[in-house]
């Protein structure tokens, strides 16, 4: 059954959601910072989940095999044991949240799931989407000139906005952690987009002092390694 930015079940009722815990059986990843938010996810919450390499470069995840589970093409993507798919890194770490809440990473009570998605949001549009468009447009032109809508005339204004989203999350850091002192989603998406941004010339602007003393934390603190 094709994937959709939620749960989708075998037969595609709503109602059919709730009838039966399903099971993550198999996530569908390659390289890149959004798969990397779902394999550091699954890390912090200390789940074991199948994996297998989908070869973006190739373009393994634009064939027809692939695009049969998710039409979007995108990964990361979760098989459940019911034949459904949850699709979006983000999407996929909401899922996992609720079947397994313990550690919280969004929130233990609807305040603290709202200051996270808050936060999330904000890194979100101020930083990974002018970010991965500006290097689609630029650096990772030749990769997706003939897959997606490239824009390379936009390039340094998506990094302009990028280096601004940087500074705005500068600005809103009050703790050790994006949200204070929770380490949560947040702050594994801010890391790999950090961390992606680094390698493609997106880095964190110099001046960010807290921002940097805060990526040095989580690059300890954390399992940043997953999903290299």
């Amino acid at each position: 059954m094709a994937a959709i930015p939620s749960v989708s079940s075998s037969d595609g009722t709503p109602a059919a959601r709730f009838r039966r815990k399903e099971t993550a059986v198999k996530l569908y990843q390659s390289v890149g910072p959004n798969p990397r938010v779902a394999t550091m996810f699954i890390a912090e919450k200390g789940l074991t989940i199948e994996r297998e390499l989908v070869d973006i470069m190739a373009g393994e995840n634009r064939k027809p095999d692939f695009l049969a589970r998710n039409p979007a093409g995108h990964t990361p993507l979760l098989a459940l044991d019911d034949g459904g798919y949850v699709s979006e890194s983000v999407a996929i770490c909401e899922y996992l949240e609720e079947r397994h809440p313990t550690p919280p990473l969004i929130g233990a009570t609807a305040e603290e799931r709202a200051a996270t998605r808050a936060r999330m949001r904000q890194i979100d549009q101020g930083i990974v989407v002018p970010m991965t468009n500006a290097f689609r447009s630029a650096e990772g032109l030749p990769m997706f000139k003939d897959r997606l809508l490239c824009l390379p005339e936009g390039a340094d204004a998506n990094k302009a906005y990028a280096r601004d989203g940087f500074a705005q999350i500068e600005r809103l850091l009050d703790g050790e952690w994006v949200c204070g002192s929770r380490f949560t989603l947040a702050d594994i998406l801010l890391f790999c987009f950090a961390e992606f941004g680094a390698q493609v010339g997106q880095p964190i602007p110099d001046g960010l002092t807290r921002l940097k003393a805060w990526h040095a934390r989580a690059a300890l603190s954390a399992n940043p390694k997953n999903g290299l």
